[in-house]
This record gives structure tokens, C-alpha cells and sequence, in this order.
């Protein structure tokens, strides 16, 4: 299976979702992966770069100050162009973004797939448009996969074929960190308490409860691992138990969380958070440390139903429930999360969604097949 992923979010970026699913894809098919576009070039142009075996990134270099239209007609010939070049026959069309329906509606693909991991419209900055190409896209779709139960109670009613596959995990990766005793040379030394946190640092954060709990617990130390989008770095919480230590590799994650007492999800309470389904939810659980969320309806459902995350929102009961969390016997903690765990690897969602897609191919062969006989 072959497959052009058209998607808003770069691929060197952070390792997330779409990273996960199409480097499995790509194990059996082509994978050409189109990014959203660089402006500043004349005339437009394509810079491809091979990330793995039968995996291209192709990011499309545009003109300054193009209007919508003729930036979508510049990136249909540009995709067109790369499917030319890189695509060996049939593929599907899959799309992270919505907004990319404005230069692929003319394309032939087998199957086309939504895999919506966020809502899109809710971010800062979301173009006002969006909304309606996601209502094209949906008219076109074969399926619909969601990245979390919030965000399929949103989308099932809007499409025939819509399935839920919650964040997962890669689980030898991040338990790595159960017995690394290497520690990163950028994470604070020190006998106090660490609790951290791995992620993009963005709008959806909560800035006043990491503030606070800082200035309630100066004993412990708090490490932010990951890059800052859509902030100004310099209005960020500053204290001296606050550590920021930028974005770093997906191989040296473990080391990191290996050093950290608990780990948190200090997310902001939002619109723009409020259908997201962390991915590190999973990661951290795996990694072995206890988790502490603030009310995230997808770390909620079911984590924090299960017991294996603590969800506190308010600075006093953030600081508590760290403080149980360092005080709580691991073991029963940790047989819980293996079990839950053990159903949820990407490898597992990657089978699952093949075989939906492949259906969906079948189907639709049957009924060109069907049209043609009568």
C-alpha cells in the first residue's frame, strides 16, 4: 500500500502520530509525506529528503505575498509533480489537515483517509476557512480515524466510516527508562525532587498552575523538555526550579524521564485543548513513573478512571497529588499500567487501520466492479 500523507506539521519537528503510523506504513509501501509549504522562494520549487527506506518528505518552497488561490495552485502542481516522481503506482491520499483540500481535490487516489489526531479550528491562529474544507473532506473521505474518545464523540456523526484510535505507544522505547541510570548532562543535578514534563511548550499549557507550583514547592524541580511554538520563550514562568531544556531527540527521551520522581501534564483547561489525547499519556506510563494530568477529558477517560494517572488542576491539589505520587508504593502502579499498555502499541493501531483501509479499497473495487457487469 502506497501512500501520500499531505499534513501540516513537520516531520523533523517532534516525533508524534503521524511519524509512528506512516514509518510502519512505509515498511511495505511507499510514503511520500508533503508538508505544508516555505515561502520566500522564486520560482516554486520541491526539496525532497529521504527520512527512511521508501519514506520521502517533500516540502514545497514558495513565493512571498501569493494569494490563497495561487498558492494552492502552485502546491497542486508541486504535489502533482512529486506523485510523478516518487510514487511507483496506486496510493492513498491521506490527510492530517483539512486545509490541504484546497490543492488535492483534483487527485485520484484509491482510498481517501482523515486521520484527525486534533481540532484544528480550535488552535491559535486557525484560518478561517477550515472549518468548511473539513466539511469537503469529510464528503470525500473513505474513513475517518480520531486520535482520542473526545474527539470521535465530536466526528461520528459527520461521517459513515468513523474509528477511534487513541494515542499509543512504542513500549520497549520508553521503558528503557525503568533501568537507565545514565543521566542527561543538561538535566539539573540534584537530590531534590524532579518533576517533568516532555512536549511542545505551546498556547495550550497552563502557565499560572507551572508558576505556582514552582513558587509552592521551591524544593522541588520542575524540567520542561521540548521546543516552544506559538510563545514568546521570554514570557515563560521563570523561577529557579523551573528548567526549560529545549527540544531533543526521540532516542534520548528515556534518559530523561528515567531522572524524573513523576511526570506531569500541566495543560490548560481550553478550547484548544479540549478534544487532545496525549501522546505522552502512554510514554510516560511506559517509561514507569507516575503521572499527574491536569482534567483532560482524554487522560480522564480512561486513565485517570483506571488509577493509573492522578488529575488535579488547582495548584494545591497539583502539589498533592505529586506528593502521593512520591509517597506511593510502585508496583501495583506499575502491573497495572503493562496490562493496560499491552493492547496499545503502534504497531498494533498501524495492523487495525491497515486492514480497515484495505477494506475500503476492496469495497470500492467490488462496486466498480458491480456498476460495470449491470
Amino acid at each position: 500500500m502506497n501512500i501520500v500523507c499531505v499534513s501540516h506539521l513537520r516531520w523533523a519537528f517532534v516525533l508524534q502520530r503521524p511519524q509512528h503510523l506512516l514509518s510502519r506504513a512505509a515498511r511495505e509501501g511507499q510514503v511520500l509525506y508533503f508538508e505544508e509549504p516555505i515561502y520566500g522562494a522564486a520560482p516554486p520549487r520541491l526539496e525532497y529528503t529521504a527520512v527512511a527506506p521508501h519514506l520521502t518528505v517533500a516540502v514545497p518552497y514558495l513565493p512571498e505575498e501569493l494569494s490563497t488561490a495561487a498558492a494552492n495552485a502552485c502546491q497542486a502542481q508541486l504535489l502533482a509533480q512529486a506523485i510523478r516522481e516518487r510514487m511507483p503506482g496506486p496510493y492513498v491520499l491521506w490527510y492530517y489537515t483539512p486545509m490541504a483540500w484546497g490543492f488535492t481535490a483534483a487527485l485520484t487516489p484509491e482510498a481517501v483517509v482523515y486521520d484527525c489526531m486534533d481540532e484544528l479550528s480550535a488552535f491559535a491562529g486557525a484560518p478561517p476557512e477550515l472549518k468548511d474544507y473539513e466539511r469537503r473532506l469529510f464528503q470525500r473521505a473513505d474513513l475517518v480515524f480520531t486520535g482520542g474518545q473526545s474527539l470521535y464523540e465530536a466526528k461520528r456523526t459527520q461521517h459513515a466510516r468513523v474509528m477511534m484510535f487513541p494515542s499509543s505507544v512504542d513500549v520497549a522505547h520508553f521503558a528503557a527508562a525503568r533501568t537507565t541510570t545514565r543521566p542527561p548532562a543538561d538535566q539539573p543535578a540534584t537530590a531534590m525532587r524532579r518533576i517533568g514534563y516532555c512536549g511542545v511548550i505551546d498556547e495550550r499549557m497552563d502557565y499560572e498552575l507551572l508558576r505556582g507550583l514552582a513558587a509552592a514547592r521551591p524544593d522541588w524541580q520542575f524540567v520542561l523538555v521540548g521546543p516552544t511554538a506559538k510563545v514568546d520563550p521570554a514570557a515563560l514562568p521563570q523561577a529557579p526550579n523551573l528548567h526549560y531544556l529545549g527540544p531533543k531527540p526521540y532516542a534520548s527521551l528515556p534518559s530523561y524521564l528515567a531522572g524524573w520522581d513523576v511526570a506531569m501534564l500541566p495543560f490548560a483547561r481550553n478550547e484548544s485543548t479540549r478534544f487532545i489525547s496525549p501522546t505522552k499519556t502512554p510514554e510516560y506510563l511506559a517509561a514507569g513513573k507516575p503521572v499527574v494530568s491536569t482534567s483532560i477529558r482524554d487522560v480522564v477517560r480512561p486513565y485517570g478512571q483506571q488509577g493509573l494517572v492522578r488529575i488535579a488542576d488547582r495548584v494545591d491539589d497539583f502539589v498533592s497529588a505529586i506528593a502521593a505520587a512520591l509517597a506511593e508504593e510502585p508496583l501495583p502502579r506499575l502491573r497495572a499500567v503493562d496490562a493496560f499498555l499491552s493492547h496499545r502499541s503502534w504497531d498494533g493501531t498501524w495492523r487495525q487501520m491497515r486492514q480497515a483501509i484495505v477494506q475500503v479499497i476492496a469495497d470500492r473495487s467490488a462496486g466498480t466492479a458491480a456498476r460495470t457487469a449491470s
